[in-house]
């Protein structure tokens, strides 16, 4: 691994290709050898179709005074609102990201995580937790992108929408007006599907900025597990998003002929050449200023200064399930007892802001292959990846195979067990604490996850100061309910029938015994044994929403109406993860990227545009 890569050759077509961020030389262990992770960052910087050198947006070095609309965050809502909404020429619009450019490095599907617990991770975590992460101190590692792009930088980009009976619950909360039938248009007005035959074409769309289909590679372990998916009974299915809601598939992802594309990639990106879309790079939000009950801009840090910009139309905060609710609170509106504990003055009295967060949670089984250890990040495989982005580093591994059951606790149609899967990623040996890539010999090891989609669980937000570069209190209560812990303890039974199957026998799957300490008193393996484990090694994913619900006007717990406007501020709405009532059953990015779609949609009607 110390070697160069002497078959290929940089051809940067712009005279200043974009470097910046994390380099492979700084998330990856020494191990690899420094001289081949600084070669093949080079390459990787300079290739058109991976780092993009003249695709990149230039952003703003000093921002406007004004702007007719400012969008708070990049990630998987902001970046299609900024999009759509400079798609109307005079209209002027500033897109703000607390983080830098995303590094050429993490567009490689197999680094998904590898930069996380960096300089592109806001690194949060919850505390006092009582019934999660109890062999952490009751504290559940939260990591959320803080770059372009957000957290669509460092995920799976499974692409899936739940399905329908999730929506048909928002309804039943209040959301009127955001059933299945409403949502879908704007599911299909994001999707440019290049699988449409091997998925339907009445549930996929093409032409839209966002692409979607299969990565080029999978491991072949990917088979056996499709094949014990039928041989267990669960059967398989060809879309995630398709019309049966169970089975075990190859999840389509958000990626383009091997290469991710992150929210802020399809969306603004791709028009970044319009005039009226500025961006801000590097650029924190403290405050959204007010007048009386309307919004009239914010407040920000960037390159170490300090700016306030007006926005004579709104302002909409896209930044996340935990920055969201922060700022608002920042900015005065939220629990009036939260606001006043941290001195600051009230706009507006809204007690749901922070309230209603929920997460998937889940708990993961590791196990052995009979097969040597050999590690796929190697020269070969990064050769074959720069030449034509196909091999495994064009894939992440397991982490595109998943599987939806449903529990005793729900009916077949309503799914609320997704098994995740992990291993034979093509990824380096972490410079950074990330657990979830931790590998090595002597035999090839995987993990099965199981996660419950329908949590009962709900946590908050608070301010801990009215300092805006002080992390929030986060809560989460996860697997605070039995009916949580239940779904996850059906979930490893369903993983255990898996590793029984005749497949998984033949290829010589071996549970790693693994006791948790504080649950060795219990018999393992039996349901009182999963009941202490499951508290103690819990696992978060990331996957935070609801802590700025929308919901009716008799809800006094909601947080914006069902147009996603903050209730009480006038110029003000939310669209991102925080806004939805109720997380969906399954990887959520798609239902992030539909509110940010219908957010774009609202304000145009509102502003007197025929959508």
């Amino acid at each position: 691994m110390s070697c160069p890569l002497p078959t290929l050759v940089a051809s940067p077509t712009c005279p200043v290709p974009f470097a910046g961020g994390p380099q492979l030389t700084n998330v990856c262990s020494a191990s690899a050898g420094t001289l081949f992770l600084t070669i093949l960052n080079s390459l990787l910087v300079a290739n058109p179709e991976i780092g993009d050198p003249c695709g990149r947006v230039k952003p703003i070095a000093v921002p406007d005074s004004s702007y007719d609309f400012i969008v708070v965050g990049s990630g998987a809502g902001g970046s299609v609102v900024a999009g759509r909404l400079s798609e109307i020429s005079n209209w002027k619009v500033l897109l703000l990201e607390a983080g830098p450019d995303e590094p050429a490095g993490a567009e490689i599907p197999s680094n998904l995580q590898l930069y996380l617990n960096g300089q592109l991770d806001w690194k949060y975590k919850t505390s006092n937790e009582s019934y999660a992460c109890l062999s952490t101190d009751g504290k559940c590692v939260w990591p959320r992108g803080k770059n372009a792009g957000g957290t669509t930088l460092h995920h799976g980009m499974a692409y899936h929408r739940g399905h329908p009976k999730d929506y048909q619950k928002w309804v039943e909360k209040g959301a009127i007006g955001w059933a299945w039938e409403d949502v879908f248009p704007y599911y299909l007005k994001s999707e440019n599907n290049t699988e449409i035959g091997r998925v339907s074409a009445s549930l996929h769309a093409t032409g839209g900025p966002m692409n979607v289909e299969r990565l080029p590679y999978q491991p072949p372990f990917t088979n056996n597990i499709l094949e014990a998916a039928k041989e267990a009974g669960y059967g398989t299915i060809e879309d995630l998003a398709g019309e049966i809601p169970t089975g075990f598939t190859v999840a389509q992802t958000i990626s383009q002929k091997g290469v991710r594309r992150t929210t802020f990639d399809s969306f603004v990106k791709s028009v970044a050449h319009r005039k009226n879309l500025h961006v801000a790079l590097n650029a924190l939000v403290t405050k959204v200023t007010t007048a009386g009950k309307q919004a009239t801009g914010v407040e920000f840090l960037m390159n170490g200064k300090k700016y306030r910009v007006r926005a004579k139309k709104e302002v909409i905060l896209s930044a996340g399930t935990i920055n969201s609710p922060q700022l608002l609170l920042l900015s005065g509106i939220g629990p009036k007892e939260n606001l006043k504990q941290n001195k600051i003055p009230v706009v507006v009295d809204l007690p749901g802001v922070g309230e209603n967060l929920h997460n998937h949670q889940s708990y993961g089984l590791d196990f052995t292959v009979d097969e040597d250890y050999y590690p796929l990040f190697n020269q070969t495989n990064a050769e074959l990846y720069l030449k034509n982005q196909t091999g495994p580093f064009a894939a992440t591994g397991l982490a595109q195979v998943t599987g939806m059951i449903a529990s005793n606790l729900t009916t077949p149609d309503d799914p609320d067990i997704q098994i995740f899967f992990a291993g034979y990623q093509a990824v380096c040996a972490p410079k950074l604490d990330i657990p979830d890539l931790a590998s090595g010999g002597p035999k090839m090891s995987v993990r099965f996850s199981s996660v419950n989609v329908q949590p009962t669980s709900r946590g908050r937000i608070t301010l801990n100061s009215n300092n805006p570069l002080d992390p929030p209190v986060i809560w989460s209560n996860d697997i605070a309910t039995d009916h949580d812990l239940s779904v996850i303890i059906q979930g490893l039974h369903a993983i255990t029938k898996l590793s029984q199957t005749p497949t998984m026998q033949k290829i010589g799957l071996k549970l790693k015994n693994v006791t948790v300490p504080q649950c060795a008193d219990r018999t393992y393996l039996t349901d009182d044994y999963w009941k202490c484990a499951v508290r103690y090694d819990s696992r978060p994913e990331n996957h935070q929403t609801g802590s700025c619900k929308m919901g009716p006007a008799s809800d006094p717990m909601a947080v914006v109406d069902l147009r996603l406007k903050v209730n009480g501020v006038k110029g003000l709405r939310v669209a991102d993860a925080s806004v939805l009532p109720q997380v969906v059953s399954g990887n959520p990015v798609a239902s992030y990227n539909m509110v940010g779609e219908r957010a774009a949609d609202f304000i145009k009607e509102d502003w007197g545009i025929v959508v």
